[in-house]
């Protein structure tokens, strides 16, 4: 149990084992290396773009963008065994150029290897999530230096997958201090809503046991979870402390305060009760123009690279994902589960579409950063209504295996033929 509750989340709340990363070094697959017959068929990520970028045109919006499973896009660079694994994951891959042809951004997920970052940026993606943003920045500037020319270095993203939980518990504002330490030009996130109507922050429908503790010194295991839709911002702050460390998964994590300053210091300032306490949108759109300006005016400005870190706080762009369960999942989905998770976590314990953009399409209008900030999701129904309601705030398209692309979790106007 305790396995598949630290795979909580990602689609639909539980992770697929298939997607853990593997070490590899071979070279990218193109379209072009695929069987003849893979190729000639429609391609059911050209497909979704196809129609999302013509649903955001009819409202006005921005045209879309792509965020893939990283070896959907660049198979070749994982091992034998994990291709072997997930056929069903790379049997149609992300066609990069076509989708540049029509305009569409991609900017895929989630890589932690230095040498698949290599390859998945070698493909042409505009940008790339990792949970070590310090060595994707390593990479990135390798790849810059012996392709200079590439005018992709300008807007390449370097996106800190939840604030970059692999150098600090996720999701909590030591993480993503730690993601503009790293210069992260993007900061990933995921929300749910309370019964205050606030994006609060957390990768699953509940605060995970296993990354949160109760304030109180209580227990806090499975059996008695807080879900998001159940507690408001302040019960949620009070109650619990998200500093929990994954020390197999992420060696490096750390959860030491001292690393963390200016989390201390905007807790402090605001009256958080902790630096770890869970935190909200609108929350975080504030620490980072604290964090800017700590490294500006405050205990920071004299400090080595005060001035870069308080420049690239001033334009980090924020990348914040709506975690909602459908009331049913198709078959093909809960056959994917995590064999051993009780169907009880997999039911849907969230708010409705429409309560997901009005708490955070509604928070970004408010706080006048439509411009810094995008919406994603695997669940497409909230992106439609953000295109339709909000049309200055960009779109993301979350994908993992073609396949979920044609079934009934993907709604009708969207999927593939």
């Amino acid at each position: 149990m305790k396995r598949a509750l630290f795979l909580l989340g990602f689609v639909f709340g539980v992770l697929l084992p298939l997607v853990a990363q593997q070490p590899g070094s071979a070279a990218p697959a193109s379209a072009s290396s695929m069987p003849a017959d893979t190729v000639t068929k429609p391609n059911p990520f050209l497909t979704l773009m196809q129609k999302a970028a013509a649903h955001a045109q009819q409202h006005g919006a921005l045209t879309p963008v792509l965020s893939p499973l990283d070896r959907t896009v660049a198979p070749a660079a994982f091992t034998p065994n994990a291709l072997e694994a997930q056929r069903h994951l790379t049997a149609e891959t992300v066609p990069v150029d076509a989708l540049h042809r029509r305009g569409v951004r991609i900017v895929p997920w989630t890589t932690n290897d230095p040498e698949q970052m290599r390859a998945v940026i070698r493909t042409g993606v505009d940008g790339l999530i990792s949970d070590r943003p310090d060595l994707l920045q390593r990479v990135v500037a390798e790849e810059r230096a012996a392709t200079p020319n590439d005018p992709r270095w300008k807007t390449f993203i370097v996106s800190a997958h939840r604030g970059g939980r692999g150098l600090r518990p996720e999701n909590t504002l030591p993480s993503f201090e730690s993601g503009l330490d790293q210069l992260a030009t993007e900061l990933e996130t995921d929300t749910g809503v309370s019964t205050d109507g606030v994006s609060l922050i957390s990768h699953d429908q509940f605060y995970n046991p296993q990354s949160c503790r109760r304030a109180d010194g209580k227990p806090y295991t499975l059996d008695n979870r807080i879900y998001l839709k159940d507690v408001s911002t302040q019960e949620a702050q009070h109650t619990l402390i998200c500093d929990k460390l994954h020390a197999s998964a992420f060696p490096d994590q750390r959860n030491d305060l001292a690393l963390s300053p200016v989390a201390v210091a905007f807790s402090e300032h605001e009256h958080r009760p902790h630096p770890y306490a869970p935190t909200y949108a609108a929350e975080l759109f504030r620490f980072v123009a604290f964090y800017a300006d700590y490294y500006t005016n405050g205990p920071g400005r004299n400090t080595p690279h005060a001035a870069e870190r308080a420049a690239n706080a001033r334009t980090v762009h924020f990348n914040i994902e709506t975690k909602l369960f459908p009331n049913d999942l198709p078959p093909e989905v809960k056959r994917m589960q995590e064999p051993g998770v009780p169907l009880e976590l997999i039911q849907n314990h969230t708010r409705e579409p429409q309560a997901f953009v009005d708490a955070l399409a509604g928070t970004i209008q408010r706080e006048h950063m439509e411009s810094r900030c995008d919406i994603q999701s695997f669940d497409f129904r909230t992106l439609l209504l953000v295109e339709e309601q909000y049309p200055k705030i960009l779109t993301v398209y979350l994908t993992q295996s073609p396949t979920l692309l044609r079934t009934a979790f993907t709604p009708a106007a969207l999927r593939p033929e």
